[in-house]
């Protein structure tokens, strides 16, 4: 039957993966110069220094670029990871002897990879994919991938990122196969309690559906705070809710090591074998001298630590410099801003036609229309450049928006 032209366009749409929010940025903002040398908050790609260790591993092993490296990972990728969890999550032992873990080309990979899984292992008809909503594109393209149907779950603004299960209707939960949820999370920075973790699976076991904890923005938290809980840490208080969750973590915020495209995956024995037998066949193997600079990096804490420290320098001049603005703007994890605005595609605009600062639009990084979309009203500011770098492009925002602001205030009365 030929499509009429309504219909080949809806058809389109639904075969397409959707657009990532920073070409649609670039779109908006295409025809409008800079008011000042440009200063970049769109983008969340860390620019701390990685550990200065890392280049002398990789050359040390350089040779071991020749062959095919194990799909697993070495012996001694393996050995850090573990050491890794133990370490952080206080898990004395207990995930080596209950699960496993896989290295992956940056969590991207996995995240696409535990929806396959997910799908195959549950074997659901008609399949759903919950995901937090403010979300991260890979969560939408990944549920395209496996043509299933992509379901938005608001996060709060609150301190917790747990979403609100009782306003999905229940058809929809008892078809999900996965819910991607992020602590601290991406955008707002907000960390899951114990509880909010304890509910969470109480929620995936009543519905059979995996939790996919997003953990990558794990050591990038306030130091005063101290480390949130982990999914492995909640886990091990209840072993059995292991076989229904899948963890991601990645080297990428941690020690700054995007480029590297180095993670893990972790989760139950089996799931993770099924995981490790798919990717086998479709997933490039992490190159062993990388895996060795990983495995290097995740026996340093000292370089971690240093980048906490320079993020909390950084949260710092936000909150003396717009602080008076939009009172307090730390979150408890993660290197963002999500700052509450009148029109977010206005101010996006008028920041960078007038200031030279790229913010993007919160309404960009969430699903939904008008008042449906959480993002709307909302920007995002990554503070990933160095602290002189972040004080002017901060300042410049504070100097815009404070007569604007002052302008709505009095028009209100």
């Amino acid at each position: 039957m030929t499509l009429d032209a309504a219909e080949e366009t809806a058809h389109h749409a639904a075969m397409t993966a959707p657009q990532s929010p920073f070409d649609r940025l670039r779109r908006i903002l295409a025809d409008i110069p800079p008011g000042a040398p440009p200063i970049d908050f769109s983008i969340g790609a860390p620019k701390h220094a990685p550990p200065e260790f890392i280049a002398r591993v990789i050359a040390e092993a350089a040779d071991q670029f020749r062959p095919y490296p194990p799909i697993a990972g070495n012996a001694s990728f393996q050995r850090a990871a573990h050491d890794w969890l133990d370490r952080r999550y206080r898990l004395g032992g207990w995930f080596r002897e209950a699960g496993a873990l896989l290295p992956l080309s940056g969590s991207r990979e996995g995240l696409v990879l535990s929806v396959v899984t997910a799908r195959d292992w549950l074997g659901k008809s008609n399949p759903a994919v919950l995901y937090a909503n403010p979300y991260y594109q890979a969560y939408v393209s990944a549920a395209h991938v496996i043509g299933a149907e992509g379901v938005p779950v608001r996060t709060p603004d609150g301190p917790s990122p747990l979403p609100d299960f009782d306003a999905i209707p229940a058809e929809t939960l008892d078809r999900a196969i996965a819910y991607y949820f992020g602590s601290p999370s991406n955008p707002l920075g907000s960390v899951a309690s114990r509880a909010d973790w304890h509910a969470l699976f109480d929620r995936a076991e009543r519905h059979d559906f995996f939790v996919f904890a997003d953990e990558c923005y794990s050591e990038i938290y306030r130091e005063a705070s101290g480390p949130p809980v982990g999914a492995l840490e909640v886990a091990r208080e209840r072993p059995e809710v292991l076989k229904r969750l899948i963890m991601l973590n990645s080297l990428s915020k941690r020690s700054n090591l995007a480029g590297m495209r180095v993670g893990i995956v972790a989760g139950d024995t089996e799931v993770i074998g099924a995981m490790k037998d798919l990717r086998n066949q479709i997933a490039p193997q992490v190159p062993l001298p990388l895996q060795e600079a990983a495995a290097a990096a995740y026996d340093d804490e000292t370089h971690v630590a240093e980048n906490r420290r320079l993020y909390d320098e950084k949260f710092a001049a936000a909150e003396e410099i717009l602080g008076p603005l939009f009172g307090p703007v730390t979150p408890a994890g993660g290197f963002c801003l999500w700052l509450k605005v009148d029109d977010d595609l206005a101010v996006t605009e008028t920041l960078w036609r007038e200031a030279g600062v790229k913010v993007i639009p919160g309404s960009l990084l969430a699903a939904g229309k008008g008042a449906d979309n959480p993002g709307v009203g909302r920007i995002r500011i990554a503070l990933v450049a160095p602290y002189a770098e972040c004080r002017e492009g901060l300042t410049r925002m504070a100097a815009v928006l404070a007569p604007k602001m002052a302008e709505t205030q009095a028009a209100l009365g």
